[in-house]
């Protein structure tokens, strides 16, 4: 059944609102707590991880109850609309200080208990967003299109973030960055929690078949052990997206701290999503054409290259000036832009790459979990960002970033910085292809006989004669 535009894009605009809070989250809660709560960066580093510690049983926990949810909404919508309510209320408490001395014991509880409840908001909404490409629809290139579109907003979510900020907490806080944080969270849960209600009031749920059985907790552990696909495809965005995450994360401290022109953070922030725009639309149209692993290869290639000239160009800004034109800074954003190609073709191929492996687990163990695989998209996403967060924590503190006064940073804090931005995302993601390559496995022959299979037994559930059908190919 063909799926209307209307839909389509009325399931993609909650992804904004999502990319709203986790934009936010990822490229300034940290900034925000060492300059402004004095908060030490070795902390953050154990903050990170103890959260995601929780994670591990959360997400698996909230895949399960989406699993065994039966509403009138259906199983995915009263989630998402509960947790994207409840996200954008735990963003706003995020970036308020409810008065506690900065670098006090109350600013690093306040923080701690925040970031743990965004964590656990931001997985009930999205758990059961993602959940919903393999229930809208079971041809992949149909998927391929699905996932484009949210993958899309996402961005969309992710630009405000990044252009916006920087401009808005100044003029909202007229000078006061605190405030000017509390007042433009405080737009953004507005805009978050408008966009998914869109979302829950547009769309419907498709191939849903009746469960024969609960689904419990035990369960859904063995499900996700006994899928190996799963396991690599979970190392694989791992180690690429944190590569992107110490990129974005680092991103105000470079601007703000290195080269100190935090007006140009904007302009690096603009390229950057135009570039992951192109590399969304890029995905989509080779995909079509060719098979999905050389253009997710391509997409690796991308991303390495371009970092690599990142961390070589990184200090080059306004060495050669002709006329009013940083030479050097026109490099640098040339290469960001082609690294963020790549990193935008990543974020669709992990969805599909997902849907791709809930058939799997259908195949090899006999029955479809779809919300507790997509249980791990917020999972990884999560365990890359405290991953971030750690070899954030660890890299400044040891190039002892001065959070007393953030102004003056001393030369190995710069150091630190830039290594962490521009160089170790190219050693992850060389490591990122290496498991992709070596081990996952869902293309090819294999990929296309595991369709065959799924394609004769969901004819056989629904009582429907099985026409021939053109191979699918991955």
């Amino acid at each position: 059944m063909a799926i209307s535009l209307r839909e389509k894009l009325s399931y993609g605009v909650a992804g904004a609102g999502g990319d709203l809070s986790y934009g936010m989250t990822n490229a300034f809660f940290s900034n925000y707590l060492t300059d402004n709560l004095k908060i030490r960066p070795g902390y953050l580093s154990g903050m990170f991880l103890l959260c995601r510690v929780w994670d591990g049983i959360n997400d698996p926990m909230m895949g399960t109850l989406v699993d065994n949810t039966r509403t009138r909404l259906g199983r995915f919508r009263p989630w998402i609309l509960t947790g994207g309510i409840l996200n954008a209320i735990v963003l706003v408490m995020m970036f308020t200080n409810p008065g506690f001395v900065s670098g006090g014991v109350g600013a690093y509880v306040w923080a701690t208990v925040t970031y743990l409840l965004w964590g656990m908001s931001y997985t009930i909404f999205d758990i059961p967003y993602w959940s919903f490409v393999p229930a809208m629809a079971r041809d992949p290139k149909e998927r391929n299109t699905i996932a484009t579109i949210p993958r899309f907003f996402c961005g969309v979510g992710q630009g405000v973030v990044s252009l916006f900020t920087v401009a808005m907490v100044d003029k909202l806080g007229h000078g006061n960055e605190p405030l000017g944080f509390r007042r433009w969270a405080m737009i953004l849960a507005g805009a978050y929690i408008l966009l998914v209600v869109i979302t829950v009031t547009g769309t419907k749920e498709r191939y849903t078949p009746e469960k024969k059985e609960s689904f419990t907790l035990k369960k859904a552990f063995i499900t996700i052990k006994n899928n190996d696909q799963l396991l690599f495809f979970m190392v694989t965005a791992i180690c690429f997206n944190t590569g992107w995450y110490l990129t974005n994360g680092l991103g105000v401290y470079y601007f703000k701290h290195v080269l100190q022109r935090y007006e140009l953070y904007a302009v690096f922030a603009a390229i950057v999503a135009a570039g992951q725009m192109l590399g969304l639309v890029l995905f989509n149209i080779l995909s079509n054409k060719f098979t999905k692993r050389p253009v997710i290869v391509g997409a690796m290639g991308s991303s390495a290259v371009g970092y690599l000239m990142l961390f070589l160009l990184r200090n080059y800004h306004g060495a050669v000036i002709s006329g009013s034109i940083d030479v050097g800074f026109v490099l640098f954003a040339f290469f960001a832009f082609v690294c963020s190609i790549g990193i935008g073709a990543m974020f669709v191929a992990e969805t599909v790459m997902l849907a791709d492996v809930v058939d799997y687990g259908e195949f090899k163990l006999g029955y479809r979990t779809d919300s507790i695989v997509f249980s791990m998209k917020s999972f990884l996403l999560k365990v890359a960002y405290s991953v971030q967060g750690l070899i954030m924590g660890v890299g400044l503190e040891l190039g002892k970033y001065n959070t007393a006064n953030a102004a003056v940073q001393p030369e190995s804090a710069k150091t630190a910085i830039c290594v962490m931005a521009f160089a170790i995302p190219v050693a992850l993601i060389a490591l990122s292809f290496l498991v992709f390559y070596r081990k996952y496995k869902l293309h090819g022959d294999f990929y296309n006989e595991i369709m065959k299979t799924l394609r004769v037994k969901h004819a056989e559930e629904e009582g429907v004669a099985l026409n021939n059908e053109d191979e699918v190919t991955a």
